[in-house]
């Protein structure tokens, strides 16, 4: 639940933020369009290296560098981001202009908050590829959902249901690190750790019941980056 704000006016970006960050999103924010065009790449990135659907919220009326730009450059580069377009012009010139760039969505200023979540979840649901299953399995260990918990072979370990969510964030990043942020905005949603190692007691626990399915298998400690599941080869 990730979300790109660029905007420029402070008393709309805070109070979007107050609000998002309430419904649980975790949101980055940036307040001009040659800031948000570097700012969309790396987020892009992340969201697809993390398997998320992030989405970005764009501002028409930006400084350096307008959102109808800054959307029409990042299709020229590629950057397949969900994108909802804001703006006080609402003509239908306007809002066609503006998904002709490359918008998926376009909401005219003043709009109400909770048309705002609407949007942003169907773009999040459309940008999921439900085809595409998450990776459910490391070495001989096979993530079952169902149980929930982890197999191998004739061996099973149960999960809790936040140590499920921890170790399907770690699969789908495998061989990359993930931030301690990302862990405590994905896992407990919140941007501050709600116990001082909170994220260091879920590791451990799920390092121990790794190692009693398959020793091969361990969460390393990245230092001062994060986390990162890996298998070590013969």
């Amino acid at each position: 639940m990730e979300i790109l704000l660029v905007e420029d006016e402070a008393r709309v970006a805070d109070f979007l933020v107050r609000g998002l960050q309430a419904e649980g999103y975790s949101v980055q924010w940036v307040k001009n369009g040659r800031l948000g065009l570097a700012a969309a790449e790396v987020f892009a990135k992340d969201c697809a290296q993390a398997g998320t659907a992030g989405v970005m919220i764009l501002d028409i009326m930006l400084p350096e560098l307008d959102g109808l730009t800054l959307c029409q450059m990042l299709r020229q580069r590629g950057v397949q981001l969900p994108i909802l377009m804001l703006s006080a012009m609402g003509e239908t010139s306007d809002r066609v202009d503006g998904l002709r760039r490359g918008a998926d969505d376009y909401l005219p200023k003043p709009f109400e908050f909770d048309e705002l979540l609407a949007r942003i979840e169907a773009l999040m649901r459309r940008a999921k590829q439900p085809q595409q299953e998450k990776a459910s399995s490391i070495g001989m260990i096979a993530l079952d959902r169902d149980l929930p918990g982890l197999r191998a072979q004739d061996q099973e370990v149960p999960l809790t249901l936040l140590e499920l969510s921890l170790i399907e964030l770690l699969l789908a990043a495998e061989g990359k690190t993930v931030s301690r942020e990302r862990i405590l905005s994905r896992v407990w949603q919140t941007s501050r750790d709600p116990l001082t190692n909170i994220v260091d007691v879920y590791i451990s626990r799920l390092r121990r019941k790794l190692q009693k399915l398959d020793s091969s298998v361990t969460i390393l400690n990245v230092r001062g980056l994060g986390y990162r599941i890996t298998q070590s080869r013969p």
